[in-house]
């Protein structure tokens, strides 16, 4: 065994080792998609007293960590996103109305002198404002805020009958104000209004208690022993003490996203893509070994150690690993058959136009003639992942990172796990001298009829790009004619999916909500039986009346998913949608004129937007909904579309560089009837995968899987019948000369000494 495959299998063994124990000790990170849960995104506002900066977005996110650890939330998160967005998740919340709630306020105490009844303040500096049995209350200005509040708590008074209670505690100068605005107070007669304070939360008078008799002029209540009564319930007086003691927020927030899932829908997804990805990854593993027989078993085994690096890549990085990230794990399988099917094809090429070529001259050559196909496609992979992450929001960051590592554990997989078990193999006699066993000595079927047939696909490539220009009619016709369905994430507005014990059909669910007044509502069903309706804004308590319309009909009724997106956050998200898929044409175009011709680049991106227009179409065509989970299906086919276009143009300018005289026309037949065998099976490979998430991934994977089946469809045919047509027909405007013939490597020192199993060859 070489050096190199000596240091390949110990890296190999290695790594597989640290991942299996860190899958083994460490458990993943999960998102509230998966374990359920309440997501709120949170935009900060300017006040009359404060902007909405960066400070003040950080002070602002300590008070609701205070305010929320207070509410009991198991490990709840909040970070801060941008200038002034907070995130906000709450593991195994379910009603976000309280959450909300306690959230949202802002908390202005202010504690206020009475200066009689009243519809105006005497001095014309106080508010009016109705006391706590709505009667108008005159007030002086405010003489201490809450944020001189040390401590707040709830008690309950049963000695003395006042019920629950909330006690207070001064910081020291606070004291001194409480102190002076209770002595100035009890310079009124018993019973006179003005010998109250008026205690007052976000413009409304909760307490207005009168000072105690005991208390004489001048002198007050000292710190500490001031309680507000009120007649206050359990849950009343303890949220209060908490909004009192968590404290004012220096500027006021919205809520402008909110997302519930509940926890058996977060379940029921994991099962369903476990059993997907179990599923699809055996149909995979199986179709390798079938074509390529025993280095097919090795890929496969490579491919189980993808899983397991992969896996736990994720979970040492504190990946939080969302729906579509697991999605994107799923997805990344495919990907990594592809890098040994680059390597397998070209040493099924190499053994076969070299008669005498040993099986381990062939597999190194295959290696070495594939490295710059494998390393340009999974570049453009990486770039849709970026582009994911910058862009997207939500679960579709947590689908980019999970796709980056996807591809890079595919590529290790492939270069080191995969060419470390092979050339092993391939030193054995039994594995050299039987073809049949190998893999790499038979030329497959696709490749023996390609070779038989030699059809002219190149011949005449006007009429392939007609026929995508039809394609593209018919996909503009159906988001003219049809119209783009946008999901809530572009548009705004709130989504909510509900299970109910008896079954209640769309009409009578209408019937009941528009009795209710959500006529405007949109009911559709969802998944097994289960009621989804989509309407405008409507806030926590609209939803909650919206439920009970339906439990009316359908008894015991459960959210199953909420989703609320606020009107600027739509165009946002709208407009960053566009914005993404604007970087990766642009991107895309950059890097595959540096990498190639400019003209292979306009082609390869045209295909690319091509692929886009028609996957759009097509959801347009078929009503599907366009979303946030769409955008990142839609990056990834770019990278699919643009991965194979590589592949085909990487052939084209090697066999063009060795041949520059001959027709370019010839050359590019030459080189897509040579990558047509590694496009079928890499698609083959991926399509087990994607029909695998689409039956058995549940309703919620079924529009992801369907776009990348679709898009890998178009992607295909375009990345050969799309971009290569486009590429030739630049070429006859091009002046730029062919590429450069490429030398053949000087022969090595030691060059010459006879392999056992190379009948011949030299190495």
């Amino acid at each position: 065994m070489t050096r190199a495959t000596t240091v390949r299998a110990v890296l190999a063994a290695a790594v597989l080792l640290v991942s299996v124990f860190i899958t083994l000790t460490m458990s993943p990170r999960l998102g509230l998609d998966l374990q359920g849960g309440t997501r709120m995104v949170l935009q900060a506002e300017d006040s009359d007293t404060a902007k909405a900066d960066r400070e003040s977005t950080d002070r602002t996110l300590e008070v609701l960590r205070r305010r929320i650890d207070s509410l009991g939330v198991t490990e709840p998160t909040l970070t801060r996103s941008g200038e002034d967005r907070i995130i906000v998740e709450l593991p195994d919340v379910q009603d976000p109305r309280k959450a909300a709630d306690v959230i949202g306020k802002t908390a202005q105490l202010t504690f206020h002198a009475v200066q009689g009844p009243g519809a105006t303040a005497e001095d014309g500096k106080g508010p009016t404002l109705p006391d706590e049995q709505g009667r108008a209350l005159a007030l002086g200005p405010a003489a201490l805020s809450g944020a001189g509040v040390k401590e707040a708590s709830a008690s309950f008074d049963a000695q003395q009958g006042a019920g629950w209670t909330v006690s207070l505690d001064f910081h020291k100068d606070a004291g001194r104000n409480w102190t002076r605005l209770t002595g100035e107070a009890a310079c009124h007669p018993v019973q006179d209004e003005r010998r109250r304070v008026a205690i007052v939360l976000d413009k409304r008078v909760i307490s207005s208690p009168q000072v105690s008799p005991t208390v004489s002029c001048g002198t007050g209540l000292p710190s500490g022993s001031t309680r507000i009564t009120g007649s206050f319930s359990a849950d009343e007086a303890r949220e209060l003490a908490l909004l009192i003691e968590g404290g004012a927020l220096p500027v006021p927030v919205e809520i402008v996203e909110q997302r519930t899932v509940g926890p058996t829908l977060g379940a029921a997804a994991i099962d369903a893509s476990a059993r997907a990805a179990l599923i699809g990854a055996a149909a995979t593993a199986l179709f390798i070994i079938v074509i390529y027989r025993l280095f097919g078993a090795l890929a496969a085994v490579a491919l189980a150690a993808y899983g397991v690096i992969s896996y736990a890549a994720l979970v040492a990085l504190g990946v939080t690993l969302t729906l579509p990230g697991l999605a994107g794990f799923v997805l990344a399988i495919g990907m990594a058959v592809d890098a040994n099917v680059l390597v397998f094809e070209r040493a099924r090429e190499e053994y076969a136009g070299r008669p005498g070529r040993s099986l381990r001259a062939s597999l190194a050559a295959g290696f070495k003639g594939a490295w710059t196909a494998v390393a340009d496609s999974n570049v453009t992979t990486l770039i849709a992942a970026g582009l994911l992450f910058l862009l997207g929001s939500g679960p579709v960051k947590g689908f980019g990172v999970t796709l980056a590592i996807g591809v890079l554990a595919s590529m290790f997989s492939a270069l080191v796990v995969a060419r470390a078990l092979t050339e092993i193999a391939a030193r054995s006699r039994f594995v050299a001298d039987y073809r049949g066993v190998n893999g790499i000595a038979i030329p497959g079927r696709v490749r023996t009829w390609l070779t038989r047939r030699e059809p002219q696909l190149m011949r005449f490539p006007r009429r392939w790009l007609t026929v995508s220009a039809v394609l593209i009619a018919v996909a503009v016709a159906g988001i003219v004619v049809r119209g783009v369905n946008l999901g809530v994430e572009f548009t705004g507005g709130r989504l909510v999916e509900y299970s109910t014990s008896r079954p209640v059909d769309v009409e009578t669910a209408r019937t009941a909500l528009a009795g209710a007044g959500f006529g405007d509502a949109e009911v559709t069903t969802a998944g097994a039986g289960d009621i989804s309706v989509r309407t405008g804004e409507l806030d926590n308590d609209g939803e909650h009346a919206l439920r009970a319309a339906l439990a009316a009909e359908g008894g015991e009724t459960t959210k199953v998913r909420d989703e609320l997106i606020g009107p600027s956050l739509g165009d946002e998200l709208r407009r960053n949608a566009l914005i993404a898929l604007a970087i990766a044409v642009l991107v895309q175009l950059a890097y595959l004129a540096v990498r190639f011709r400019w003209t292979f680049a306009v082609a390869s991106v045209g295909a690319l937007v091509h692929d886009v227009i028609i996957l759009i179409g097509a959801f347009a065509w078929l009503g599907r909904t366009v979303d946030g989970i769409f955008l990142a299906a839609l990056l990834t086919v770019i990278g699919y579309s643009v991965n194979d276009s590589v592949v085909v143009f990487d052939r084209v300018r090697e066999l063009w560089a060795k041949a520059r005289r001959t027709p370019l026309a010839d050359v590019a037949n030459r080189a897509v009837l040579q990558t047509v065998p590694r496009t079928v099976n890499t698609g083959m490979g991926a399509l087990f995968i994607l029909t695998a998430l689409a039956v058995l991934g549940g309703d919620s994977l079924a529009d992801f899987a369907l776009a990348l089946l679709i898009g890998i469809v178009v992607g295909t045919y375009s990345s050969v019948l799309t971009a290569v047509p486009a590429a030739l027909l630049l070429e006859r405007t091009s002046k730029v000369p062919p590429p450069a013939r490429t030398r053949a490597p000087r022969a090595r020192q030691g060059a010459g000494r006879r392999d056992p199993h190379d009948n011949g060859a030299r190495v």
